[in-house]
């Protein structure tokens, strides 16, 4: 059915989607292939990034030195936004400004101001025109309706034993093809997404609500091997 042209303009202001998508159960591990091969440039350790505001939708702005997202339900008008290729179109949708071509990456992201959000990586040169999580080539830890799930491919798998922490961990172990969410207080794995990792990977954030601050550089907690 077609959605009407005032309902599609008003999701391309808010970078909000209004439709659901079934939740499969299964084991809780997700296993898909990446799509696309690239030349590694870098991998480095003490990983350090910042969001990149040539890549944030209109309905989010940065603060904190650009660490931090905060979501505007109405956004500006995407027409009074700078025209940028990097910039993500439909979504509310925000990348860090680095890439990781391999090695085994910790972060952390302060989820305690929001209620609808989207943590993990993606492929650098993901289409603009989708959001994380719903293509092949973006694998992330949700939370919505007061539920996790992980999401990749457009298929979520629920994420249970969670509650609703201030601040998470973000695991990636490039070669290995792990994306792990962490719990920091214990500290323990609580979730692992498996995936072959091809090409250069940006951290990756969606906000439908409230902020998100993200915190790197940052030593990985022991006894998440």
């Amino acid at each position: 059915m077609a959605m009407p042209a005032s309902v599609a303009r008003f999701c391309r202001l808010t970078g909000r989607t209004i439709f659901s998508v079934p939740v499969k159960h299964s084991r809780e591990t997700i296993t898909l292939p990446a799509r696309r091969w690239y030349v590694s440039t870098s991998t480095g350790n003490n990983f350090q990034f910042r969001l990149d505001e040539r890549t944030a939708h209109s309905s989010l702005d940065l603060f904190k030195k650009d660490t931090g997202v905060i979501y505007r339900m109405l956004g500006l008008d995407p027409s009074h936004v700078q025209d940028n290729p990097e910039r993500f179109r439909d979504w509310a949708v925000v990348f860090g400004n680095e890439k990781i071509t391999g090695g085994r990456h910790y972060w952390e992201v302060t989820v305690k101001k929001t209620q609808e959000f989207r943590l993990g990586v993606a492929e650098a040169v993901m289409s603009r025109d989708d959001c994380v999580g719903t293509n092949s080539c973006s694998w992330v830890f949700g939370y919505a309706k007061r539920k996790w799930f992980a999401m990749t491919s457009n298929k979520m798998v629920p994420v249970t034993l969670v509650g609703k922490p201030d601040r998470v961990g973000i695991l990636l172990d490039y070669e290995a093809g792990l994306l792990v969410l962490v719990d920091i207080q214990k500290p323990k794995v609580i979730h692992t997404i498996r995936a072959q990792f091809r090409g250069p990977l940006c951290p990756a954030f969606g906000l439908w609500d409230g902020e998100l601050i993200t915190h790197s550089a940052l030593v990985e907690p022991e006894g998440l091997k």
